[in-house]
């Protein structure tokens, strides 16, 4: 799966939380401050190419859907930083998070009645 930048990432936000959209739903749906509708549309046929999102044409207007589940992209992306900083061991990737304190007792604890449930 390709990677997107964070303008890309801040759009398909957008697309995941509305399920779709027109391009002014779309961008009235941006966090402030709102990126002009042109930037938005230039984003969308960026996306659109690199197959996250798909176009529905109605007539002289377009629909814009996710084509990549929110879930798939934050799988890949989560291996690849994995795999970049952390020798692709995820043990690792938590032990960083605890000693950078993001991590509190009680999480690990949640994380461990997860992983026993499984």
């Amino acid at each position: 799966m390709k990677t997107l930048t964070k303008a890309e990432e801040q759009v398909m936000m957008v697309l995941w939380k509305l399920g779709g959209g027109l391009l002014m739903e779309i961008v009235e749906a941006m966090p402030e401050p709102q990126p002009h509708k042109n930037t938005v549309a230039t984003i969308l046929k960026i996306l659109a190419e690199k197959e996250f999102v798909r176009v529905e044409n109605l007539g002289r207007i377009h629909r814009y859907h996710p084509a990549v589940s929110k879930e798939a992209y934050s799988k890949t992306t989560l291996t690849g930083v994995a795999k970049s900083y952390f020798e692709g061991s995820f043990s690792n990737v938590v032990s960083f998070l605890v000693d950078e304190k993001k991590l509190s007792i009680q999480d690990l604890e949640l994380l461990l009645k997860q992983l026993k449930k499984k």
